[in-house]
């Protein structure tokens, strides 16, 4: 997939203000400072499209990028930033829920990991929670240059065994670095995938 154009479109704390034209709508979440403010810049070749930070848990609203015209990229709060204390954890958690369970127009959630840890219990429940309500997703590993070939090998398959404890079937899963631009072909493949069997 070429992508032609990449506009911001709307933020927003509320599911129901959310665009009403029914595109199809890929969102990205992924605890806080896990690269996806990068990854989305990477992948619609937007330098400062999506507002990257050095500082964790900045993205507090559900934004609407409409990419080609054609579908939305939505990049949702990251989860887990332990310093923005009880309140507001919830207050993420409820935008968070509202928008994955509510929003018909969501078509598949990227659930981003950071390749060079292990397996974060965070993440581990986020990824249950999304099989018992049975929402579509895939995996994106980040940061992947960040790591010699064979490690960043080893961090995946130990991340995939575990889940393979608890999931008969493993979701898509996908290697990327912001840094060299790796997988961003195979994600904008699989979306364009999934646009044409909607069309």
């Amino acid at each position: 997939m070429n992508i032609t154009s990449a506009e911001f479109i709307i933020s927003n704390t509320d599911v129901r203000k959310c665009p009403t034209d029914n595109r199809p709508e890929y969102a990205f979440i992924g605890r806080s400072n896990v690269g996806k403010s990068s990854l989305i810049n990477m992948l619609t070749g937007r330098k400062g499209l999506a507002m990257t930070s050095a500082t964790p848990g900045k993205t507090m609203l559900i934004n609407h990028f409409l990419v080609n015209k054609n579908w939305y990229l939505v990049d949702l709060p990251g989860y887990g930033y332990a310093k923005r204390g009880q309140k507001g954890q919830e207050q993420i958690q409820r935008i968070i829920q509202s928008y994955i369970l509510q929003r018909e127009q969501m078509t598949n959630l990227f659930v981003l990991v950071d390749s060079r840890h292990e397996p974060q219990k965070n993440d581990l429940d986020f990824i249950g929670w999304l099989g018992e309500n049975g929402v579509p997703f895939s995996i994106i590993f980040t940061k992947a240059d960040k790591l010699k070939a064979g490690r960043l090998q080893a961090n995946i398959k130990a991340y995939l065994n575990l889940l393979k404890e608890q999931w008969e079937e493993l979701p898509p899963y996908f290697v990327t670095s912001s840094e060299n631009q790796m997988g961003r072909k195979e994600v904008l493949d699989y979306i364009e995938s999934i646009n044409q069997t909607l069309s």
